[in-house]
């Protein structure tokens, strides 16, 4: 028995309240695995069919038992396989990892044998194909080994960055990194510096601008022609020591990788073997091994996501019948009518699947998508009012307080016009003249008072509430419905998807509505959503402003800089996105917190700047984007994995650092944070060093406002920012596979699919590795919510 994931699973289900969501398909069908290795008196009849007492109860029996075993040192081999070596066994366990460097190792995910295993390296560096610095082309992706010279701290465009001078037996050159003064200390006079990037021409001299970068280590050069990797690092953690350690555990542990992948699905799809794989992506013999290992990986992620997907829509489809929402149809006309404009094609056709998908026993899985300033809310609305209208109570579920907050007086001012608002009491509101009888709407966020928050609790188990907007605190344990009978999901990456699952505990069956403005292709929905029927509004209501879009190169800073003050002066606002830094999410807040005491200190000094990035916390960025969105700061300086999706209709311009790094969709979805009210917006893109190429795409973003347009070439062009983010898509983390491998998706979904058919529940002997990498996977990459 592998008894670390069971642990881990058992007290997931316990913090999640005892829902029987810990895990795809239940307890009870994961438990079936391992009932040999149970002692009878343990193993529940049914625990889906126990109340949540008693299913605390067992739990707590269960967990005390495992820790019987982990005491008396027990090792029950695991049905898949008896392995010499045990890869969930804790890195200190490796030669060479002390209690004090795993403490480092795990502040980037890494914990066990087999996530070491699996922490994958950046890129890799090609020694044996560098080259001398007279050698050195423009715009070409190039690898030099120098000496440095002299290395400063210098201001450049306005910023604080290091300045260096490097040299080679051919002759000398400049490096700039911007933003990134902290290097000067780091490169020491006369050390040796490996440095890759494109090289680029400043008056009329070759300069490396913002390259990668590591001090060469002379016994890594010994093996000539090798492909050097290149690991995400964090403070205290050399690349020397990371590359020693990642190889020596690879050399001894990789072997013993048992491989989960069907004979039959890995001939069919032509794939290395587990070990080779995982050895050819950490340090490969060539290229083409390079590619058929990182080919064999990513088809692992995209398949066992697949099984997920497959196993989930089962679950959703089969786990009970939904109430039939059949709405009178003069009560949606009247409501339709009332609005000051007339829907569009697309929204009016996404209605029809909506209402269509209601009407069944069938619980509705739908996934409606369409751009910022598309119309999803007013859909959205609709269906709540059919559901209202049929008897039945509707949840609307935002990722983050201040984006509930936003859209319970956008509701409220939608059913204002097609009724009349009687009654405003707290958080609760009252609206007649649309129904024979009045609808009441409430808001429920976790910052609200206690004795309100019970209040709403109380109206909304009695069924006094039709219509309750708010977080994910909907589906917490103490919140129960009367009779809910649509749950609406906004933004869906932001939320773990296993909840869906608590969704059900809520109320039977509820038909569930998904919306998201990020433009996913309709290819790569209908795999990454293979669980959601997809409804699309593709076009935006006419008048819609179009957002001035403009490429600046990084010596023209300083006019993007007055052309902000020169909003503010006029009473508007403005966002600044920091670079994206890839590395790590502390070193990325770190640089955000530089350039915003920069920004504050050199540029802006007489205006009122915020700070919002990944390393606040959930109430510290709530009350920085309160206050942003209140008017009472000026400009508002954030990194790139913090959502701004708040409106803030007198924002109208979004400053774009290091806009080269971003996906062209992504940067679409930065600038439909500005254009939400009625002045013209812009947008302004900063790019450091863009390639031909990636200056190509960014001018695309210049003329171009679609954003499905925008996404379908970021696949194309396989840009080095994936569109679809995973750091927040609720899917589990893909550290190989690229969202732009339309090919290898359909290949994986091609073969989930065909084993789905086969053996649904994977309870056949051969399968049972592949059981439990799906449940580890899926139970590791959507464990939790992100607000």
């Amino acid at each position: 028995m592998d008894v670390a994931t069971l642990r881990k699973i058992l007290e997931l289900e316990r913090k999640r309240g005892y829902e029987d969501g810990a895990v795809i398909g239940g307890l009870d069908r994961y438990l079936q695995r391992w009932g040999s290795e149970f002692p009878d008196s343990l193993l529940p009849a049914s625990y889906a069919s126990l109340d949540k007492r008693q299913r605390g109860e067992w739990l707590k029996k269960a967990l005390h038992w495992l820790d019987g075993m982990e005491v008396e040192g027990q090792r029950v081999p695991a049905p898949s396989a008896k392995m010499d070596k045990n890869l969930d066994e804790p890195i200190t366990t490796i030669k060479g990892i002390s209690t004090n460097l795993a403490i480092k190792f795990r502040r980037l995910g890494v914990q066990t044998v087999c996530d070491l295993l699996y922490f994958f390296p950046r890129r890799h560096i090609d020694y044996s194909k560098r080259k001398t610095i007279a050698e050195l082309e423009v715009g070409k992706e190039q690898t030099i080994v120098a000496t440095v010279w002299q290395a400063q701290e210098a201001t450049l465009g306005g910023r604080r960055s290091t300045e260096a001078i490097v040299g080679d037996e051919t002759g000398n050159m400049r490096v700039v990194w911007f933003n990134q003064p902290y290097l000067a200390k780091k490169l020491r006079t006369n050390s040796q510096l490996v440095l890759s990037g494109r090289v680029s021409l400043f008056r009329g001299l070759k300069v490396f601008l913002s390259p990668e970068h590591e001090p060469l280590v002379s016994e890594n050069l010994t093996h000539t022609g090798r492909l050097i990797p290149l690991y995400p690092l964090t403070e205290g953690l050399s690349p020397r020591v990371v590359r020693k350690l990642v190889k020596e555990t690879v050399e001894l542990w990789a072997p013993h990788l048992p491989d989960f992948l069907p004979e039959g699905v890995r001939s069919r799809a032509q794939l290395l073997d587990l070990p080779e794989a995982i050895k050819q992506a950490h340090y490969p013999k060539n290229e083409a091994l390079k590619d058929s290992a990182r080919k064999r990986l990513a088809f692992d992620e995209l398949f066992l996501i697949q099984l997920g997907v497959l196993s989930r829509r089962r679950d959703w489809r089969e786990g009970g019948e939904a109430n039939p929402i059949k709405p009178e149809g003069e009560v949606l006309e009247a409501f339709l009518c009332s609005l000051p404009f007339a829907l569009t094609r697309a929204q009016q056709r996404a209605l029809e699947e909506i209402l269509a998908d209601l009407a069944k026993v069938r619980p509705m899985s739908r996934l409606l998508q369409g751009e910022v300033g598309s119309g999803k809310t007013v859909v959205a609305t609709a269906a709540l009012l059919a559901t209202v209208a049929s008897g039945y109570q509707g949840a609307f579920m935002a990722p983050t307080e201040i984006l509930a907050e936003q859209h319970f007086p956008n509701i409220s001012a939608l059913l204002a016009r097609a009724g009349r608002e009687e009654k405003v009491e707290g958080s609760l509101r009252t609206f007649s003249s649309i129904l024979p009888h009045p609808i009441n709407m409430a808001l429920l966020i976790g910052s609200m008072k206690q004795n309100e928050k019970e209040r709403v609790h109380r109206a909304i188990a009695e069924g006094e509430v039709d219509i309750v907007v708010g977080t994910h605190a909907l589906i917490q344990q103490d919140v129960d419905f009367e009779r809910l009978g649509l749950a609406i999901v906004d933004e869906q990456h932001r939320f773990g998807v296993m909840q869906r699952s608590a969704l059900r505990q809520k109320g039977g069956s509820p038909h569930l509505l998904v919306m998201t403005a990020t433009p996913i292709p309709r290819s790569l929905a209908l795999t990454l959503y293979g669980d959601l029927d997809l409804s699309v509004i593709d076009e935006l209501p006419p008048g819609r402003q179009q957002i001035s879009t403009r490429l600046l190169e990084p010596e023209e800073r300083d006019k993007a800089y007055h052309f902000l003050r020169q909003q503010v002066e006029k009473g508007r606002q403005g966002f600044i996105i920091c670079p994206l830094i890839e590395e790590s999410e502390a070193i990325e807040a770190k640089a955000a917190t530089n350039e915003y005491e920069r920004l504050s200190r050199d540029v802006f000094p007489d205006l009122r700047l915020g700070l919002v990035h990944g390393r606040l916390k959930s109430s510290e960025k709530e009350e920085v984007m309160r206050r942003f969105r209140g008017g009472e700061l000026d400009i508002l300086v954030a990194t790139p994995v913090v959502e701004v999706g708040i409106d803030v209709p007198n924002a109208t311009v979004m400053l774009i650092e290091g806009a080269d790094r971003f996906g062209l969709a992504q940067l679409h979805q930065f600038r439909g944070r500005v254009g939400r009210g009625e002045q013209q917006s812009y947008c302004i893109l900063v790019a450091e060093s863009p390639s031909p190429e990636g200056r190509e795409r960014l001018s695309l973003l210049e003329r171009t406002q679609d954003g499905f347009a925008l996404a379908e070439e970021d696949l194309r062009l396989r840009g080095p920012g994936e569109f679809f983010g995973t750091r927040q898509s609720g899917l589990p983390d893909l550290k190989m596979a690229k969202l732009s491998d339309i090919a290898l998706l359909e290949i994986a979904r091609r073969e989930a699919i065909r084993l789905f058919k086969e053996d649904p529940d994977l309870s056949r002997l051969e399968h049972q590795p592949l059981a439990r990498e799906v449940a580890r996977l899926w139970q590791d990459g959507i464990g939790g919510v992100e607000a």
